[in-house]
C-alpha cells in the first residue's frame, strides 16, 4: 500500500513539471509568433518616418497623398497635397505600407 501512495505521489509532481514545461512552451509561441513580428514591424515604421526626405511621396494612414515639403523640428511633416496647398501631419500619421504601395506602382507605370 505504502508503494502505491509512492508512486502517486511521485506522478503527480512529475505533471506539475509538465504543466510548467507547456506554460513556458506556450509563452515561447506567443512570444515569437505575436510579440517579436509586431515589435520588429514597429521599429521599421519608426526607421522609415526618421529617414523621409523632402521630395518623397508619401500616403497617411487617413490616406491622403502628397509629397514632402519640409520636414520640422517638432516631430512634424508639412506635406504639400497640391501644388500650393500644405498641410502639418505628424511623422507618426505617414504609412508606411500604404506609401510603399503608392510608389511601388508609380515605379511600374511606365514613362510616357
Amino acid at each position: 500500500m505504502t508503494s502505491l501512495v509512492i508512486f502517486l505521489q511521485a506522478q503527480g509532481g512529475g505533471a506539475g513539471y509538465m504543466q510548467l514545461i507547456l506554460l513556458v512552451g506556450m509563452i515561447l509561441v506567443f512570444w515569437l509568433f505575436m510579440i517579436r513580428p509586431q515589435a520588429k514591424k514597429a521599429k521599421q515604421a519608426k526607421s522609415f518616418q526618421e529617414n523621409l526626405q523632402k521630395g518623397d511621396k508619401i500616403v497617411t494612414i487617413a490616406g491622403i497623398h502628397g509629397r514632402v515639403n519640409k520636414m520640422n523640428e517638432d516631430g512634424t511633416i508639412e506635406m504639400e497635397t497640391s501644388p500650393g496647398s500644405y498641410m502639418k501631419v505628424e511623422k507618426s500619421a505617414i504609412s508606411m505600407e500604404m506609401t510603399a504601395n503608392v510608389n511601388k506602382a508609380t515605379a511600374a507605370t511606365p514613362a510616357k
